[in-house]
């Protein structure tokens, strides 16, 4: 390759390499509220990547949790105990993260690296209500994603 040939090629390569590192980021944010009783992501999917989770608790009476796990599963399908709630290491599922319970009014926020696939958020709170056990997760608090 003569000198010039290498002068003109570098600038090109460098430029290329920038296109490339900015196509590829992916990832992003999504903001997600949480209800009695439904899970309800602003988007259905996002790109793969770092995704930064906003999550605001609407309530209206009852603290909430977001756990994430990648899978195959549909939404109501997912492995569960007796007491209702989502086996979190069960078959089927991978555990990603989750947002531990928080207040009715509250937001917060976690990011999570992920991969394309499919995806599942709950909430996989139990409580005691009216001398039974109520199940978050079987209540519908539960909804499908992509990442893609």
């Amino acid at each position: 390759m003569s000198t010039r040939t290498r002068r003109l090629a570098l600038p090109l390569v460098g430029a290329l390499a920038l296109l490339a590192g900015s196509c590829s980021s992916g990832g992003g944010s999504v903001d997600v509220t949480l209800q009695e009783f439904a899970i309800v992501p602003a988007q259905s999917d996002v790109g793969a990547g770092s995704v930064e989770f906003i999550v605001a608790n609407e309530g209206p009476n009852d603290p909430h949790e977001l756990v994430v796990f990648k899978t195959d599963l549909a939404p109501d399908s997912l492995p569960t105990a007796e007491d209702g709630s989502v086996v979190e290491d069960g078959e089927g599922v991978e555990l990603i993260g989750e947002i531990e319970e928080f207040a009715v009014g509250d937001t917060e926020t976690a990011t999570f690296d992920l991969e394309a696939g499919n995806y599942v958020f709950i909430c996989n709170l139990v409580e005691e209500e009216e001398g039974g056990l109520e199940s978050h997760y079987q209540e519908g608090m539960r909804v499908a994603f992509m990442v893609t």
